[in-house]
């Protein structure tokens, strides 16, 4: 079963849509092809949980469709599995909306999605792109250009139309993501998606401290002062009522989930088994030093 889950995938992979695709016709079959090799796989996934064979590790599942990683083809797997019930995301700073987390699920599978970016040309640029898409023309998006922080948050989210329970919340904020979805109340996501600080390792739960103009700070490494560990993450998780169940294989991405979904499907995992590449080993041993004597706060 598992080589027929990595043949499906191998054949998608080829026909993933790239976005910066210019030829109309090109990107709309790209699209249909991509759209139909995603529901194969997801009916494959439902098919080996309902035979009880073992399922694939996220690592297996991965692929990226507009995610910057593999996110997309996990978020596939979990909602084959664990279904949905409004085909709802919220994603924090999703950039143009286009390569983000939600994307994927708004474009190939019919999803409502909530994206904020405090850039306004960028949130201008994704509402051409959903305006053109075959797939999204007749309901985009919403993409609202917002600085979020944890005092407007709940209004922001409420003043463009979401409340009570989604599918999904995506935290991608090269910031004080830890601040903003302790202070999220107005949505209850079966499953949240942040971005962790993997140069800490397992022992410390440390955030940076909050500030409402907070920005994150970048060298080579990509974001070097900012975000939260992942055992902050999991410290909050287990207060807000969630669960670690994995991680992208580049250990960028945790996936949580919410008590009383898909338990019997996705166990709760340490925060250790997240922090095993070696990506994370050369953050710990060159990025953390540059940083350790910055402000950081004990949760």
């Amino acid at each position: 079963m598992k080589l027929q889950v990595k043949s499906l995938l191998n054949s998608a992979r080829k026909l993933w849509l790239a976005p910066v695709l210019k030829n109309q016709q090109e990107i709309l079959t790209r699209l249909r092809a991509s759209q139909e090799s995603q529901v194969l796989l997801s009916l494959k996934y439902k098919e080996l949980l309902s035979q009880k064979n073992v399922l694939p590790a996220f690592s297996d599942i991965e692929f990226r469709s507009f995610s910057q990683n593999g996110e997309d083809g996990i978020l596939l797997y979990i909602f084959s599995l664990i279904g949905t019930i409004g085909k709802k995301a919220v994603e924090i700073c999703a950039s143009d909306g286009i390569e983000c987390n939600a994307a994927n699920l708004i474009i190939n599978h019919g999803w409502t999605g909530l994206l904020f970016d405090g850039n306004e040309e960028l949130i201008g640029r994704g509402r051409q792109f959903y305006a053109q898409c075959a797939s999204t023309w007749i309901w985009p998006p919403s993409l609202v250009s917002a600085w979020v922080t944890a005092e407007n948050v709940n209004q922001l989210i409420i003043n463009n139309g979401f409340q009570g329970e989604v599918d999904l919340l995506s935290l991608d904020m090269d910031g004080v993501d830890y601040w903003i979805w302790k202070a999220i109340e107005c949505i209850s996501p079966r499953v949240v998606v942040v971005e962790y600080q993997s140069m800490w390792g397992s022992d410390r739960a440390v955030t940076v401290p909050y500030r409402p103009d907070f920005a994150g700070e970048f060298n080579e490494y990509h974001l070097n002062y900012g975000g939260a560990s992942l055992p902050a993450f999991v410290k909050l998780g287990r207060e807000k009522g969630y669960r670690l169940v994995g991680c992208q294989r580049y250990e960028f991405n945790a996936f949580f989930m919410r008590e009383g979904v898909g338990c019997d499907i996705f166990p709760e995992i340490d925060a250790a088994q997240c922090l095993k590449h070696a990506k994370t080993k050369h953050a710990i041993e060159h990025r953390l030093p540059q940083v350790i004597d910055r402000m950081w706060v004990e949760v």
